[in-house]
């Protein structure tokens, strides 16, 4: 078992967590931390942003760990030891960076488009599982 576990998901997409997250709950034990990470893509450069209200950016990051939030209440167990993270950025890059700052043993997350999944690896995926520095579990 291990003792950190991330959970990539995108709360969007349900095939990004409805096999990912019983294994990800399952590999953490009876004692381990299920830590959830959803991403928020950055809203690119200033000339772009400037469109956005001023406030924009720090509402959707909030909606968003509410979104979470409320998936963990709904898609976790109770007794289950969960935290919700919200990142910015590249799916890719946040994921390997949260998985490092908070010291995961494992990843888990989907292996990407279902349409696609007999016949490679979504590229957030297979970025993953090249750069990790712990396990990576991908799930079909």
């Amino acid at each position: 078992m291990f003792k950190d576990v991330l959970c990539a998901v995108d709360l969007g997409d349900e095939h990004s967590w409805k096999k990912a997250l019983p294994k990800a709950i399952e590999m953490r034990g009876d004692s381990g931390n299920l830590h959830l990470l959803t991403v928020v893509p950055e809203f690119g450069l200033s000339m772009i942003s400037q469109y956005f209200p001023d406030d924009f950016e720090d509402k959707t990051l909030a909606a968003a760990k509410d979104a979470l939030r409320d998936f963990i209440d709904k898609n976790v167990p109770k007794g289950v030891s969960s935290r919700a993270i919200v990142a910015q950025g590249r799916a890719y890059e946040q994921i390997l960076r949260i998985a490092e700052e908070v010291g995961c043993d494992a990843i888990v997350m989907a292996a990407g488009n279902p349409d696609l999944a007999q016949y490679l690896l979504g590229p957030n995926a297979a970025r993953v599982v090249r750069h990790a520095t712990c396990s990576v579990l991908v799930v079909r």
